[in-house]
């Protein structure tokens, strides 16, 4: 299970783009100044389109004290109407081998199958998350994040393929069969 989502609503009716700033706090709600926080979907650079109602992100912990962290305090810095509709339902994937044949997450994977089931186009970005195996009572914390692919459009009712080539590909050869992975496609743009 991921530890670190952050919940995103939007009243907006339109989709939207925050840019969001983050403080990581302690048990004690005081700041926890030497460590960074960063997300995996990009609601902190702009990247990630939140639709009506609700999105999530993933939060990421470095620094000293990354361990520390309970809670964070989230501030809007920038928010914009999307270029491009968010989804109503969650596109997903479906990790697929050489010939194409849909296989484990944990195995070596070739491609990755997005598939849209709105009645309009997105955009999405694909990401290669593996995280850290934590003692009992610790967080899990996503120790390795990799884009596969670029920016995707996922037609209405349909789906995309994204190769998995570069950094992603080295990173799905050293990973699988390993630790805890998850493959997740967002709204982007």
């Amino acid at each position: 299970m991921i530890d670190q989502n952050l919940a995103i609503s939007n009243a907006d009716p339109n989709s939207v783009v925050p840019v969001l700033a983050f403080t990581a706090l302690d048990r004690h709600r005081h700041p926890l100044p030497g460590v960074q926080v960063r997300t995996v979907f990009g609601s902190d650079s702009g990247r990630l389109v939140v639709p009506h109602g609700w999105g999530y992100d993933i939060l990421r912990f470095s620094g000293s004290g990354e361990h520390q962290v309970y809670d964070v305090r989230v501030t809007v810095t920038h928010l914009t109407i999307a270029k491009i509709r968010a989804n109503l339902h969650a596109v997903s994937t479906q990790t697929l081998d050489a010939a194409g044949r849909a296989v484990s997450k944990f195995s070596r994977f070739a491609a990755v199958r997005v598939t849209n089931t709105d009645d309009f186009a997105v955009s999405a970005r694909v990401a290669y998350l593996v995280y850290d195996q934590p003692a009992k009572g610790e967080t899990q914390q996503a120790i390795s994040v990799t884009p596969i692919g670029a920016l995707v459009r996922v037609p209405a009712r349909g789906t995309a393929i994204v190769k998995v080539t570069g950094d992603a590909a080295r990173a799905v050869a050293r990973y699988s069969d390993g630790p805890a992975v998850s493959v997740k496609a967002y709204n982007s743009q």
